[in-house]
Parts: structure tokens; C-alpha cells; sequence
């Protein structure tokens, strides 16, 4: 609860601290005047003439509202003027002590408040009297009179402010007494004028005495003047209220301080010593219940009025007030009654036709006053203004919210984690780094192909609130792409991070159950640290989404990491020009790799692979350029070349009498390229090769990538007559029996299983069920990495059928695929017109 600390505050019954003095001043002065003056008392019945008046001039006509108390302006000081030349000093001091006890006591104010009233009375005329008699006498009504006159309302002046401010003190602090303060110019001109007016009358009344008719008819017109410069004062000071009001809630909208300027500006427009705002629950915004009250320069977490009145007000959805004039719910009055609130006023606030919540004040301050229905009318326009502009700061909340937090997981999106990333940069630890852990989400596309984008969304659903309930608390989660999401935190080392990337991940990889659907996700998970990996936000995430990159090539990895994957990234995108140029000018070359039987060493073909010599940066890996080609658009143009170049050489093979079947490999990418096997059929017809003398090779995760999306294509080119391979088998997650539905002639084993086949039984064995389902389902079988003696011998034994590798040859340009034709074929297998045999196995 805001607002502790303060000072404790008085009750009224520490009022006698200042009406105790102002007593024993009274006693004093009359003590002494009743001494030094003739005749103290007499003249009762002009006395009680003046009394009536003194009673009437009582009646405040302007009231002004200082903290919890009412100072009130009126007209005493007219009759007082007269009694003090009309009447003995005693006589004086009773009648008006006697005015200011029946007045307050009209107004109900308590015992304490009312005897300090008489007391300030008692002492002021005492004093006015005593001054009186200490000037000289009264003579006539010539300005010495004036002068004497005025001297002694001055003390009764004196005497009533510095009271008030003193109790106000006393009671509330030196601010209240200092709010007192400056309300007194309005009070002393008015009691000036009033002295004056008084004085004005004396000099009339003792011309002649049939000037108090025409006085009579001044007062009334002066009163009805003063009534509705009090109406004027007021609605001046109500529309400064509101304008200062809905200027504070403007700029504090824009702030996120509205609460605070909005009640505050309230209760002060209102005079209240309450104003609060209830907003129930809504959304993702939990309830909110603060009040303003007069004395307390924070907000209050909790509200005096019973929660049912509120309650009320939201469903009926119009204003509840309880409180003398203005009840329209007398059930509530009582619970009012029981915390010690006389009047409250409760209005909706309204957005449309729906109310978001109530704002309500309550304690009208005066003992005096109370809520009107004029005051209803203005408490009810404020809420008007109010609710625009709670409904314009949640938008406003609700827009920032959404700029830096993603729709669907309500996770903080890059923005917002690139901003606490740089803030966690800033604020260095010697024994700390901090980490990046980015976790990209493997076969979401397939997921949203196959089952629809609304299971996509549930699945990223769950992977954000498992890295939420499974991150450590002081780490931030954020989604910064489409299938990836960051976790940044502070950790000991670079080893703590890869640790903690490996936890999480093994966490995001249960099972997900969607309806009658069991889900498993892996996630390939990337790691980079400061200050080891980058001194700012932008270097860190770029370096951190290299490293998840390079773990996606390991499927399950989590790679840390290292310069050499940036350097590999950025010589991959210095290519993107160069590979253009080299496609433009024929730069780029075809080796060919041969493909022989395991059993009789027989040539049965040869795959078709694109070399890349750069003049700057030497040999390009063949996975660098083919990676650059599918991200620039020139995947189709490389693709054409290597067939073009395959198709010319088997063409003049077979003129040569040496016909050689080619495998060229395709990119996934190529299988969704509706026109591919139209330019097939053009190529095939150019070079008149027949269509079963080209193989096409596609990876394992192109032609089994979970969805149907693959099979029109390889269906048309099977159509054609040409031959698919599945190239790379095992190193996915597909198995054989899926193959089944696959219009495919031929399956190539990875060469990790093959190389592995020798030291590793494991290996020995995927290659063994590779081979035997694979003839079961009548498919042929390629061993890829044939490099030793021992793995050929294995590979016999098993009973597959065709291998290539460095056993037999590396890939050789054509001109070199000559000369090893004539070193390793047998001339006699070329004589017959079988296929080639080769003479030797080196």
C-alpha cells in the first residue's frame, strides 16, 4: 500500500490545543475590557436586532475547501461593524460568540469543531473590543471612526485565520496549514469589502433612519450578487478542474501514470476525501483497485466502500448514490454508515455498450456539504472522459505489448529479446557469459503441409511452453522466427550453455499429443556466448543462428560456435556473384565417378558430379555452391548444366560404342518445379538418349519429407522412362517400408554406414537390412564409400549388388575418365559388347 511513512495525523479532539488559548485570550481581553470600559453591557434590544443579523450574515455564501475542512465566506463583518458602534464591548463579544455557537451548531459539526468555532469567536471580538477601547473614542462617523473601526475587525480577522491555519497544522501537517494560506487573499478582499460596505451603511443609518429601507434593498441585491458570483467562482473553478483533468490524463496516457493523475485530479474536482477506480479482470490486465485519499500523496490498494456497490453498478450499468438528497440505493446506506462515510457516488465506466470497471468518490469534504445531483451530473461527464481514456492507455499498453511480444506463443519476439540482449551485455560480470541457445524446430513445414498450419501452431505452442516451464527463471524466452525460438540467460562458461541447450532440448523432444495425434520434435539447437562469440546483440544473433545452421546437418546436434562457420558463411555469400558468372561463362566442370558391380567388376555407369575451381578462392566445396545456388534462383540453371554435360558424354559414349548410363543428383528443391520434367524430356530428346540411361538421384530427406508433395513429379519422371535413386539412405528418419509408395527403381546406402561396416556392427547391420529389404522390394542397391579391401568383401557377402568410391575410382574429369578407361577396362569385355569390366581393382 502506497503511502506509508507519513506522519501521524491528529483526530479532531486534538483541537483543544488551539481552542484552550483561544479560550483564556476570550477571558483575558473581556477580563480587561469589562475593567476599563463605562458600560460593558447594555442595549439588549438593539442587541438582538443585530444578533438576527449577525445570524443572517452567517450564512456562507462562497465556500472553499481546504483539504478535509471548509472555510466559508460571509457577510458578518457588515452587522459586526454596526454592533461595534452601536453597542457596549461586552455586549458585542456575547452576541457574536453567541452567532458563531448557534451557526455551527445549525451545521452539525461536531463538539470539538464547535466550541473551537466559539472559541475563535470569543477571542476575536475580545481582542476587537480590547483594540476599541484603546483608541480613542468614538466620535461621529469621520474617518477617525472609520480608521478605529476597521483596527478592530482586523483583529477579529487576525484572530479567526491564525487559528485555522493553526489547527489545519496541528491537525493535518504544514502542508494542509500552507493550502489554508493561500486561500486568504480571496477571504481578506471580501472581508475588506464587506468592512467597507458595513461602514458605508453606518454613515447612511445615522443621516437618517429610512435608509435601512433602502439598505434593506441593497442587501438583498448584494446577496443575490454574491450568490451568483459563489455559482460563477464555482462553475469557473469546475471547468479549470476539468480542463486541468483531462490535460493530465492525456500526457499521463502516454506516461502509464493515468491511475495516479486520474484520481488524484478526482477527488480534488469532486472535494472528496475518496476517489477510486476498480477495474475488474480482464484478459491478460489482473483486477486493479486504487484509491486517492485527501491526505496521502500515493495511491491506496484497497477501497472503504463494500465491493457490492460496485458490483451493482457493473451489472445495472447505471450510477449508485447514497447520501443525504441524493440516495437511490438505500440497502447500502448502513454499510456506508458502518465505515464512517456519510455520502459516496459510484458511475460506470462505459466503452461502448460494456462497462470495464466503476470510478466512484466518496466523503464530501465539510461537515456540511454533501453530494448534489449537480455534482452526479459532473462526477458522471469526468467518467465519460475517464473511460476513453483507460480504453485508449490498454490499446495503447495492448499495442506496445504486441510490438514486442509474438501473437500466438505470447512470447517476447526478436525485438524485445534483442533489446534485453543488449542490456544484459551492458551489465558485465567477471565470472559470467552470456548465453544464446537457439532452437530451431525440425519438419514444422512438414507438419503444416501435411496436417494443416492450425497443428503447426500447436506444436510451436508447446515447444515455447516447455522452454518456458523448463528454463531456468532468471532466463529470457523469447520466438524470434517462424520455427525458432532464443533463450538467453547467464551462465558460468560456454560448457553450461551447451549443458543446458542439450536439457531442454531432451525436454522438447517428448511426445506431443494433439487430440488422437502422438507428435515427436526434435530441434536442432545452436550456442554462442559473450564475450567469446560477439561484444554486441546483432554479432551474437547472427553468430548464434550460423551455429544452429551447422547443427542442422547433423540431425539432433547441438553446435557451439566457432569462426570457421562464419567464414564458411561469408565465403558462401561472396559467391552469390561469382557463381552467376561462372554458370554465364561455362566455368563450372562435370566429373564423372564410376559405378561398378561388387560381383564381376563390371562398369554399369557413372554419376555425374559439378567441380567448381574459383580463381580467388580455389576448389569450392560442391555443398557451398549448391547451398548458394538454392538461395540466389540459379539452382535450375546448375542443374541444366550438369545434365546437358551428362547427356553429351553418354550420347558420345554411345556412338563410340560404349553405352554408359549417368546419375545426376537433384536438390529438393527441384521436385516441386512443375516444368523439371518437361525440360527432362527436352534434354533427353536433344542428345537422343534414351530415358533408362539417365538416373536421377534425390537425398533421402527430398523424396521422403513426410508429405505427398514429391510423388507427381518422380511419377512423371518415371513416366518418361528415367530411372530414381534415393540417394544418402539412413541418415533420416524414414524407414524402407515407406519406399513402398515411392515410385523409385533404386537405393543408395550412405557412405557413413558403409565406411563404418569393418570396425562397427551396428553399421554392418543397417547395411545388412538396407540390402535384403531393399531386393525384397525388388529395388536396386548402391554402396557408396567403397574404400577397402575388407568393406568390398562385406558388401559381397550381404549380397549387394553395385558400389562406387574411392576403391575404384575418385570422380575424374572426362579427359581423364579416357585414360582410366583404357588402363582399368578389359579389352575384350569392350570387343564383345557386354558391358565394361575392369581389369584391376587397385
Amino acid at each position: 500500500m502506497i503511502g506509508r511513512g507519513q506522519p501521524r495525523r491528529r483526530s479532531s479532539e486534538d483541537a483543544w490545543i488551539i481552542t484552550a488559548p483561544l479560550t483564556l485570550v476570550a477571558i483575558f481581553c473581556a477580563t480587561i475590557t469589562g475593567l476599563v470600559a463605562p458600560e460593558p453591557f447594555g442595549d439588549w434590544p438593539e442587541a438582538a436586532l443585530l444578533l438576527v443579523l449577525m445570524i443572517a450574515a452567517g450564512l456562507p455564501l462562497l465556500s472553499l475547501v481546504v483539504r478535509r475542512q471548509t472555510l466559508g465566506v460571509t457577510l458578518t463583518e457588515l452587522p459586526l461593524v454596526l454592533a461595534l458602534y452601536f453597542l457596549p464591548p461586552l455586549t458585542v463579544v456575547v452576541i457574536y460568540t453567541l452567532t458563531s455557537l448557534i451557526t455551527h451548531k445549525r451545521q452539525r459539526l461536531s463538539a470539538p469543531k464547535v466550541w473551537f468555532n466559539v472559541a475563535r469567536a470569543a477571542a476575536g471580538s475580545s481582542l476587537a473590543v480590547l483594540v476599541l477601547q484603546a483608541l480613542p473614542p468614538i466620535d461621529g462617523v469621520g474617518p477617525r471612526t472609520w480608521g478605529s473601526i476597521f483596527a478592530a475587525v482586523s483583529m477579529v480577522i487576525l484572530i479567526s485565520y491564525a487559528s485555522v491555519v493553526g489547527v489545519h497544522t496541528l491537525l493535518h501537517g504544514w502542508q494542509t496549514g500552507r493550502g489554508a494560506l493561500r486561500t486568504a487573499k480571496p477571504v481578506l478582499l471580501t472581508a475588506v469589502i464587506n468592512v467597507s460596505v458595513g461602514l458605508i451603511v453606518l454613515i447612511l443609518v445615522r443621516s437618517t433612519w429610512w435608509s435601512l429601507l433602502l439598505l434593506a434593498a441593497l442587501g438583498v441585491g448584494l446577496a443575490l450578487v454574491y450568490r451568483a458570483y459563489s455559482q460563477f467562482f464555482r462553475q469557473h473553478r469546475t471547468l479549470t478542474d476539468l480542463y486541468a483533468l483531462t490535460r493530465a490524463v492525456v500526457e499521463s496516457g502516454q506516461s502509464g501514470t493515468l491511475p495516479d493523475a486520474l484520481l488524484g485530479r478526482v477527488r480534488a474536482l469532486m472535494q472528496a476525501e475518496y476517489a477510486t477506480l476498480w477495474l475488474p479482470a480482464q484478459g491478460r490486465h489482473p483486477e486493479a483497485l486504487l484509491t486517492a485519499r485527501v491526505d496521502d500523496p500515493g495511491l491506496l490498494d484497497l477501497a472503504h466502500t463494500p465491493a457490492a456497490i460496485r458490483e451493482r453498478v457493473r451489472d445495472s450499468r447505471r450510477t449508485v448514490a447514497v447520501g443525504r438528497g441524493v440516495t437511490t440505493d438505500e440497502e447500502f446506506r448502513a454499510d456506508l454508515a458502518g465505515q464512517r462515510i456519510k455520502d459516496a457516488v459510484v458511475v460506470p465506466l462505459r466503452s461502448g455498450q460494456v462497462v470495464i470497471g466503476t470510478l466512484e468518490v466518496a466523503n464530501r469534504l465539510g461537515d456540511g456539504n454533501n453530494f448534489t445531483a449537480t455534482d452526479i451530473a459532473i462526477f458522471e461527464t469526468v467518467a465519460a472522459h475517464a473511460a476513453v481514456a483507460l480504453e485508449n492507455s490498454r490499446l495503447v499498453d495492448r499495442l506496445r505489448h504486441d510490438a514486442y511480444h509474438d501473437t500466438l506463443t505470447k512470447l517476447p519476439n526478436r525485438r524485445r529479446v534483442t533489446g534485453a540482449l543488449e542490456e544484459s551485455i551492458k551489465i558485465g560480470a567477471p565470472d559470467e557469459v552470456v548465453a544464446l541457445l537457439l532452437f530451431d524446430v525440425d519438419g514444422l513445414r512438414q507438419v503444416n503441409e501435411s496436417l494443416g498450419h492450425a497443428a503447426g501452431d500447436k506444436v510451436l505452442v508447446e515447444v515455447a511452453s516447455r522452454l518456458r516451464a523448463s528454463a531456468p527463471s532468471s532466463a529470457l524466452v523469447g520466438r524470434v522466427g517462424g520455427d525458432e525460438f532464443l533463450v538467453t540467460l547467464r551462465l558460468e562458461s560456454p560448457a553450461a550453455a551447451l549443458e543446458l541447450a542439450s536439457q531442454l532440448r531432451d525436454q522438447i523432444r517428448d511426445e506431443m499429443v494433439f487430440d488422437a495425434l502422438t507428435l515427436v520434435v526434435d530441434t536442432a539447437v545452436g550456442v554462442a556466448v559473450h564475450p567469446d562469440h560477439g561484444s554486441d546483440a546483432a554479432t551474437l544473433l547472427l553468430r548464434v543462428d550460423l551455429a544452429t545452421t551447422a547443427a542442422k546437418s547433423v540431425p539432433g546436434s547441438v553446435q557451439l560456435f566457432n569462426p570457421g562457420l562464419e567464414s564458411r558463411s561469408l565465403r558462401r555469400l561472396g559467391l552469390a556473384g561469382d557463381l552467376r558468372r561462372a554458370l554465364d561463362q561455362d566455368e563450372l566442370e562435370v566429373y564423372f565417378q564410376p559405378k561398378v558391380t561388387l560381383r564381376d567388376r563390371r562398369l554399369v555407369g557413372v554419376e555425374c558430379l559439378a567441380r567448381w575451381e574459383h580463381p580467388a578462392h580455389g576448389t569450392v566445396a560442391p555443398e557451398d555452391f549448391v547451398a548458394v545456388a538454392e538461395h540466389t534462383g540459379q539452382l535450375s540453371r546448375l542443374t541444366e548444366v550438369v545434365l546437358r554435360e551428362g547427356l553429351r558424354r553418354s550420347r558420345d559414349w554411345a556412338l563410340a560404342d560404349q553405352p554408359l548410363p549417368i546419375a545426376v543428383n537433384l536438390s529438393a528443391r527441384t521436385l516441386v518445379d512443375q516444368h523439371f520434367p518437361d525440360r527432362v524430356q527436352e534434354l533427353l530428346t536433344e542428345y537422343k538418349v534414351p530415358a533408362q540411361r539417365l538416373t536421377l538421384e534425390i537425398t533421402e530427406s527430398g523424396v521422403l519429407d513426410g508429405t505427398d508433395r514429391p510423388i507427381p513429379t518422380l511419377q512423371r519422371l518415371r513416366d518418361l522412362g528415367v530411372r530414381l535413386s534415393v540417394d544418402d539412405f539412413g541418415t533420416g528418419d524414414s524407414s524402407l517400408a515407406h519406399l513402398r509408395r515411392l515410385p523409385v527403381h533404386e537405393v543408395k546406402v550412405d557412405r557413413s554406414f558403409v565406411q563404418g561396416m569393418a570396425t562397427d556392427p551396428g553399421d554392418l547391420a543397417i547395411v545388412n537390412a538396407v540390402v535384403t529389404l531393399s531386393q525384397q522390394f525388388g529395388l536396386a542397391v548402391v554402396a557408396e564409400g567403397v574404400e577397402s579391401e575388407l568393406t568390398l568383401e562385406l558388401l559381397q557377402d550381404i549380397g549387394c549388388e553395385i558400389g562406387q568410391g574411392f576403391l575404384f575410382s575418385r570422380p575424374l574429369p572426362y579427359e581423364r575418365l579416357a585414360a582410366w578407361f583404357g588402363a582399368q577396362v578389359e579389352p575384350e569385355s569392350i570387343s564383345s559388347g557386354e558391358l565394361p569390366r575392369l581389369r584391376v581393382v587397385p
